[in-house]
């Protein structure tokens, strides 16, 4: 194993200059040494006991000299995938990170650990760059986190050259897909990684992508010939919860804040909205009720997204209320749910924005609220685009395949999956629809009602409109149209306009109806609908119910945490109080010095010397040393010993 130091190497001394120092590069495929034991650097640098999933065969793989494409879904390790043998290795592992902020975030918890590393990006100083240049000549360094566009100049390109490259690990390899929600096009010319270096293995790692987009990724990247390691999709740890946001009456911001105060006080968590003017407007609201909550979008100033950042990785209990564009570069294991108050555009963007949720493993929510104005406003958008015929057919089945899941009355967990080709033999058991299944009716009649009102006034009026139709409520513009007089005014009387809404949304969901962008989003037959108004087909629909008020004790905890009663938990209260301590004292994020679930085992186990210490899941030799009189003297001073 090479060298791990407590010492950061962002500042090292001066050094001949890297344009005119030559290193030769090791062999391909070249045998780790028994020095280099992966099993012995996951316990004694990471403090892990053991290997999960397809870790160590992707890491026998890549020390193999093989090239390999990882899927794994958030938290399951995939970042151990290439830090591991970048200390087996010698030379430098070069981290290809389309984001700033997770640059900073991996070399902050790798230093912590004592490994060498470091980031090139645009916000360092020029005497900074040149010093991790050098650092990197000089052989100082075990890994290296550079963006795409950095990596990519002739200049970075030439100087990796001249230096003992480990391998390359392209993170968040989905960016590379033109069909994905976070596209970058510089991810496309990193396939030059394999003509300038092709001895050096490379790894291809995401978290989100369906079997097409696995499929761009090795041709666009030329790795045909690389091994693909496909782990389950399915975050157990994850509660999924979709609702109407139309049903029930109180109002959405209403029903999160309940949602929070009542499940989550004082934890951290994410707030999607579809606009900067929602998330502004939450994010203040929130704040008026006593909830420390921060707005995150593109219209901030970068000093204001930069600030509210720190503060939700810093700081515990923040709520980031933001758009899609916050959340890709963030590693805080602790945040435990994820709300949508606006319907996501597909299930990738959705699976990948709720699976920042729960990291660490801990229980997490996943909640979302979604109306019929979420569906068209996605529908009008995703037509009025610019894109080309084929891209919008590709975006139209995803945001269909999206509308599915909120509506089917099964599983959802098992839907999630199979759309990504990972399917579940059994219903969840976590997810709202096995926890309360949902009621449905034969709506065959109000559909037939519902889809000649659309014909019969044109199929050029928005839902409310034929809402007023069909319930027969003749006012100025009712009658300025002469729809007074059709034969569908008043035909349903019977059922109240939220109800009339509900059914609108379902038909639009199921593709019978459609928004039309060239009549300012006013509703259209599509011909799939043709048998249900012949009478030659039936439709079940769910039935909204007003959401149940939460029960006392339905809060969830973490689980490592809800085991812990008494002493334990006064231990656990104060091991955390130590680790605020020593962060702030750092200016690091807390869970940076030691997660949860590693003070719920100490407070379980409180071991009372080094020896007992080093077998808590988490505590590496480097932590041990330098964290572990500290951890130690609380649990000493809480035993009274």
């Amino acid at each position: 194993m090479k060298k791990v130091t407590e010492t950061s190497s962002d500042s090292p001394g001066q050094a001949e200059d890297p344009g005119v120092v030559g290193l030769a590069v090791p062999a391909r495929g070249m045998d780790p040494s028994v020095d280099s034991d992966p099993e012995r650097i996951l316990r004694e640098v990471f403090g892990y006991p053991g290997f999960r999933g397809h870790q160590r065969a992707v890491i026998d793989c890549v020390l193999g000299g093989g090239d390999a494409l990882v899927l794994m879904p958030t938290g399951g390790g995939k970042s151990l995938c290439y830090q591991i043998p970048a200390l087996a290795l010698p030379g430098c592992a070069v981290v290809v990170s389309p984001l700033i902020a997770l640059m900073r975030d991996q070399v902050m918890v790798l230093q912590q650990l004592g490994v060498r590393a470091a980031a090139l990006n645009s916000v360092q100083s020029a005497a900074d760059v040149r010093a991790t240049e050098q650092a990197l000549v000089r052989g100082e360094l075990d890994l290296l986190y550079i963006a795409p566009e950095r990596l990519l100049l002739p200049r970075t390109l030439d100087l990796l050259e001249r230096c003992p490259i480990a391998l390359f690990a392209i993170d968040e390899a989905h960016c590379v897909s033109q069909w994905g929600h976070d596209f970058r096009p510089e991810y496309i010319q990193l396939s030059l990684l394999a003509e300038r270096f092709p001895s050096v293995p490379r790894l291809a790692l995401t978290a989100t992508a369906d079997a097409p987009t696995r499929r761009e990724i090795l041709s666009r990247l030329g790795l045909e010939q690389a091994r693909q390691f496909v782990s389950r999709f399915d975050r157990p740890n994850i509660r999924y919860r979709i609702a109407q946001s139309d049903a029930g009456g109180a109002q959405p911001r209403d029903r999160l804040l309940r949602f929070i105060r009542e499940q989550h006080s004082g934890e951290a968590g994410i707030v999607y909205c579809l606009s900067r003017k929602r998330v502004d407007a939450i994010a203040a609201w929130l704040s008026e009720q006593g909830l420390t909550a921060l707005p995150y979008h593109a219209g901030l100033s970068a000093a204001e997204r930069e600030r509210n950042q720190s503060r939700f990785v810093q700081e515990e209990g923040v709520i980031m209320v933001a758009t899609i564009a916050f959340g890709m570069g963030i590693d805080k294991p602790d945040v435990r749910f994820v709300a949508h108050l606006n319907l996501p555009k597909s299930i990738e963007a959705y699976y990948q924005e709720t699976g920042r949720a729960g990291r660490d493993g801990l229980p997490a929510d996943a909640w979302m609220l979604y109306g019929l104005q979420d569906v068209i406003t996605l529908r009008q958008m995703l037509e009025q685009s610019t894109a080309d015929d084929e891209h919008k057919r590709v975006e139209r089945q995803k945001l269909e395949a999206m509308l599915g899941l909120c509506e089917l009355t099964t599983c959802r967990r098992q839907a999630l999956l199979a759309y990504f080709g990972d399917p579940l033999p059994e219903p969840c058991g976590n997810c709202d629809t096995c926890l309360e299944p949902p009621e449905t009716w034969d709506a065959t009649e109000p559909a037939r009602k519902a889809l000649s009102c659309v014909y019969r006034t044109g199929e050029r009026f928005g839902v409310n409109h034929l809402v007023d139709v069909l319930r027969g409520r003749e006012n100025d513009r009712i009658r300025g149209f002469g729809h007074h007089r059709l034969s569908t005014f008043g035909i349903g009387a019977e059922l109240e306009a939220g109800e009339w809404r509900t059914i609108y949304r379902q038909l639009i969901a199921r593709g019978l109806l459609r928004a039309d962008p060239d009549r300012h989003g006013g509703l259209c037959l599509d011909e799939s609908c043709r048998p249900l108004l012949r009478g030659e087909a039936s439709v079940q629909l769910r039935r909204d119910t007003r959401p149940a008020r939460s029960r006392g004790g339905e809060r969830r905890t973490p689980r490592a945490v809800e085991a812990l009663e008494g002493p334990q938990r006064e231990l656990w209260e104060a091991l955390r109080a130590c680790r605020r301590r020593l962060a702030d004292a750092q200016g690091v994020p807390p869970y940076v010095i030691f997660h949860d679930a590693t003070l719920a085992e100490m407070a379980v186990l409180a071991p009372t010397d080094s020896a007992g210490m080093a077998t808590v899941s988490g505590v590496g030799v480097a932590k041990l040393e330098r964290y572990g009189d500290a951890f130690l003297g609380v649990i000493r001073d809480h035993l009274q010993l």
